[in-house]
């Protein structure tokens, strides 16, 4: 259903964007989250958006990630800039069915992706 693309490895300071490639239904039947894992860590919520709804950040990325939807494409994008090392996790896209965002994490996921690594380091 979900499929994660664009992790890799950048230096501090630099840009990644990350694809979820969303199948079964039309981008507008989910809310989308982001979420992230780090080694040793809980995972996190990072942002939350839904269709007809305001998107929300953890305010450790806020004015450094955006979140965006293209619907035709059914896909969703989280554009990372100003990377710093803390930045380093598994990221991971969920859906929740005809759900709206309240926060930034995603209440209760339907599905999940499969991950991808992003690495910050010099």
């Amino acid at each position: 259903q979900l499929v994660e693309s664009g992790g890799g490895l950048v230096q501090p300071g630099g840009s990644l964007r990350l694809s979820c490639a969303v199948s079964g239904r039309t981008l507008d039947y989910y809310a989308i989250g982001w979420f992230r894992q780090a080694p040793g860590k809980e995972r996190e919520g990072v942002s939350c958006s839904s269709s007809g709804g305001s998107t929300y950040y953890a305010d450790s990325v806020k004015g450094r990630f955006t979140m965006s939807r293209d619907n035709a494409k059914n896909t969703v994008y989280l554009q990372m800039n100003s990377l710093k090392p803390e930045d380093t996790a598994v990221y991971y896209c969920a859906a929740e069915i005809q759900a709206l965002c309240a926060t930034y994490r995603l209440r209760s996921p339907d599905y999940w992706g499969q991950g991808t690594q992003v690495t910050v380091s010099s």
